[in-house]
């Protein structure tokens, strides 16, 4: 397949998020870049999503020539090396965590937990109306992690104990983030509802993330089409379909990123001096 044609194909499958997750996608633009390396490749990849302030860095730092592709690539491992490292220490056997649609780094460093021994299980949601949680749930079960899937509207009934007189709860929140911005986060819809039921029910909530995902411009919200909700709706009614939300501060017990596990304002302390 000649350049061109891969290039293309990473572009449409970046816009029908068959390649989805922000470090996938960070790696997938840096290597269409690389293929056809100018200013109008950047360009488009960058716009296929502009809630990505990840791929966006690293484009720059290709097209400033800041390093090469091995070089870029090299980050994304040793960042996540660490980041299992301190997962593992927030992890307590027997507990159950909670997590929302699909996280390379969530993911990677459960599995990484596993293997070293922690005793745990999952309780993560579907993730309409793509379904991306089955990923994470298909994943995690073939690392030998019991996983117990809830449909979207069920969250409450997984994070919260109060209605449970079983263990049906959650002992801890891990997701991951899209864009770690100064005041909060961006990632997929239906965090900030876990969120906040995390806040009310005293869960500690933990962003799992790359800190190559902090900006400090503003990240547009990512609406897709409507056919993903309904593809034969009526005339006349009117679908929202947001990607993603913000997530503010407040709600977050720590960013667990290759910097350590740091309360919100000290991980953005750190960011700022970079």
């Amino acid at each position: 397949m000649r350049k061109k044609e891969i290039f293309n194909k990473i572009i449409k499958d970046i816009k029908k998020v068959k390649i989805q997750g922000a470090k996938n996608i960070a790696k997938k633009a840096l290597y269409a870049y690389f293929l056809i390396p100018t200013k109008k490749s950047k360009k488009v990849l960058i716009s296929t999503r502009p809630t990505e302030p990840m791929m966006k860095r690293v484009l720059e730092m290709a097209e400033k020539k800041e390093g090469s592709y091995q070089k870029i690539l090299k980050h994304f491992d040793l960042a996540q090396k660490k980041i299992n490292d301190y997962v593992f220490k927030i992890i307590k056997n027997n507990e159950i965590i909670f997590t929302h649609c699909h996280s390379t780094n969530v993911v990677q460093s459960l599995i990484y937990a596993k293997r070293k021994g922690k005793k745990f299980e999952i309780y993560n949601t579907e993730t309409r109306p793509l379904f991306q949680g089955r990923k994470t749930a298909v994943e995690l079960k073939k690392a030998g992690i019991k996983v117990t899937m809830f449909v979207d509207s069920a969250s409450a009934l997984a994070i919260e104990k109060e209605n449970n007189k079983d263990k049906i709860y959650s002992d801890k929140i891990f997701i991951g983030a899209d864009a770690l911005l100064p005041n909060g986060i961006i990632n997929k819809i239906g965090s900030n509802m876990i969120a906040e039921l995390a806040k009310i029910h005293k869960i500690p909530f933990y962003i799992v993330a790359d800190s190559w995902k902090y900006t400090k411009e503003k990240i547009p919200i990512e609406n897709r089409k409507l056919n993903e909700i309904w593809n034969s709706a009526p005339a006349k009614i009117k679908i929202k379909n947001p990607a993603f939300e913000f997530v503010p501060k407040k709600y977050i017990t720590a960013i667990v990123s290759e910097h350590g596990i740091l309360k919100y304002e000290n991980f953005v302390k750190k960011m700022m001096k970079e």
